[in-house]
């Protein structure tokens, strides 16, 4: 199959990483689809030789991924809900938005973000597509207009007095398929002095500490900030400020506006387009033990968990994220190894994870089942899953990670 660049078109041909077949990380099953077929889509990551965007072979379509039982509800971590709140304080400051600015998030999921600005009487509009996340949305008091972001809704939202003064994209650029699309469409309903904030992991951050379970079929791209810079650019945009964030293992928000606007540009930007040149991010060797090293871990991974069966002691898993997804099906393990995972989204509760067919259960079970281990999959949020479970620590639970390397706590 051969595929082009999202981005320039170049066609394809470097790839390095391959972690096999997987289905969407986010299509969780009913105990009555266990005996029916399950589709799986190759897993592998490509590098343009030109641009050097980092990009998922094509294989599924958006509207497959993000369909009206999205289980993903932003507001299931208290510590992301912290962050956002935190970012709407500070933004409103910078920006010194009122009563009389307009704000908007694409992808707003449930509401976790926006609801800070309909608390603070600022306008907003979330733009979401999956149904499930919206009307949770909705129960907050957020307006949502549940659609796919792109060039066309955004002239449509402009040309009917909806331009922003800030457009918000957390976690969702790397979601994109027409990358080229989406960042048109914001500049197309910025405002000529309005602002663009987006969130998303570092590609520098993921390769320099192998967090290859951050690749699944809804992260089309990988993104460097000598990347975005060059997308944006092609779309009228420009960088002005980037942050470095913890978040998600290692996070940049990017600050873009149009290029005929005031703002000025931070040092920030030069600073860190010199990091990442200076890591080698836009030559092959960057890329080239990666697959190894994704390898080693999955490995190590396997040898905990059949020297635990040996040995008679008991696991379990937290948090059935997307993340842990990718880790369990590249390894091929299945609920002989891992009996249960716990997840306090009610959504992913009494189903089952989708290729490993692990049963996902309430946290409320662990105080019965005492394991010996607690396997934290979303390990970028494992001292906050640690805090709520203390007092299995108390009665000699050790809490384990895997990425970037394996690490054991408590007990």
């Amino acid at each position: 199959m051969t595929q082009t660049c999202r981005h320039c078109g170049t066609k394809l041909t470097r790839q390095f990483l391959d972690l096999g077949y997987a289905p969407p990380s986010n299509a969780y099953l009913a105990a009555e689809d266990l005996t029916a077929p399950e589709v799986t889509y190759p897993l592998r990551l490509m590098v343009c030789d030109r641009c050097f965007l980092v990009q998922t072979q094509d294989y599924t379509a958006a509207d497959s991924l993000f369909d009206k039982d999205y289980a993903y509800f932003s507001s299931t971590s208290q510590g992301w809900l912290a962050h956002a709140a935190a970012y709407v304080e500070m933004i409103r400051q910078r920006l010194d938005l009122s009563s009389d600015s307009f704000v908007v998030e694409v992808a707003s999921n449930d509401g976790y973000l926006l609801k800070n600005f309909v608390e603070a009487g600022i306008p907003c509009l979330g733009i979401e597509p999956t149904a499930s996340t919206a009307a949770a949305a909705e129960a907050h008091g957020v307006p949502v207009l549940q659609e796919f972001f792109g060039e066309t809704l955004a002239k449509k939202l402009a040309g009917s007095g909806q331009s922003a003064d800030l457009i918000i994209g957390n976690n969702v650029y790397a979601h994109v398929p027409d990358i080229n699309d989406f960042t048109c469409g914001l500049a197309r309903q910025l405002k000529p002095e309005g602002v663009v904030t987006l969130e998303f992991p570092h590609l520098m951050r993921l390769v320099e500490f192998c967090q290859f379970d951050t690749v699944y079929h809804e992260h089309f791209s990988y993104l460097s900030l000598g990347t975005v810079k060059r997308i944006f650019e092609a779309a009228g945009l420009r960088i002005f400020d980037v942050e470095e964030l913890p978040t998600h293992g290692g996070s940049l928000r990017v600050y873009g506006c149009r290029v005929d606007s005031g703002h000025t540009e931070r040092a920030s930007v030069a600073t860190l387009l010199d990091v990442e040149n200076r890591r080698g991010m836009e030559t092959q060797e960057f890329y080239a033990d990666f697959q190894q090293r994704a390898e080693d871990i999955k490995n190590e991974f396997l040898r905990f968990l059949l020297d635990a069966r040996r040995d008679g002691k008991t696991v379990a898993g937290y948090g059935a994220a997307a993340k842990g997804n990718t880790l369990l099906n590249f390894a091929g393990v299945r609920p002989d190894l891992l009996p249960f995972v716990c997840d306090a989204a009610k959504a992913k509760q009494d189903k089952f994870l989708p290729g490993s067919h692990i049963p996902v259960l309430s946290p409320e079970v662990l105080g019965n089942a005492r394991p010996d281990y607690l396997i934290i999959l979303p390990w970028n949020i494992a001292e906050e899953v640690r805090k709520q479970n203390a007092s299995l620590a108390a009665q000699g639970t050790e809490f384990v990670t895997f990425v970037p390397e394996t690490r054991i706590v408590g007990g």
